[in-house]
């Protein structure tokens, strides 16, 4: 399957959620703060299997820029002031393809630790 661009990338920063249609029909709401903790950065992805971090405490993250890289993707700073993570347009279309899958997996890793999706 081709590499699609999306046909719009819209933040609503009462929701703070980020709306991402494709010109294939699809589109997503994918939270801020679901992007924030699957973001494809280092710091939270690792450098090889088995590094992924575990983020916590960002219920009330937001976006505050949303920057085009090329034309493949964008960086997103987020309020917490995380902004290493480039979201490719492939990457986008997974995590809304995977959300429920991926948020219950996170929820379950929270629980698991002990932590919260609330700050301390």
């Amino acid at each position: 399957m081709a590499t699609q661009v999306p046909s719009e990338i819209r933040y609503d920063r009462a929701s703070r959620t980020l709306h991402v249609a494709f010109p294939d029909g699809t589109a997503f709401a994918l939270p801020a703060e679901y992007l924030r903790v699957e973001s494809p950065s280092a710091e939270v992805q690792g450098h090889g299997p088995g590094q992924r971090k575990l983020v916590a405490g960002r219920r009330h993250v937001g976006i505050i820029a949303i920057e085009p890289v090329g034309n493949y993707a964008v960086r997103l700073t987020f309020d917490d002031l995380h902004d290493s993570g480039i979201f490719s347009w492939d990457y986008l279309q997974e995590l809304g393809r995977e959300q429920g899958r991926r948020w219950a997996t996170y929820l379950d890793a929270l629980a698991a630790e002990g932590l919260s999706r609330d700050p301390n």
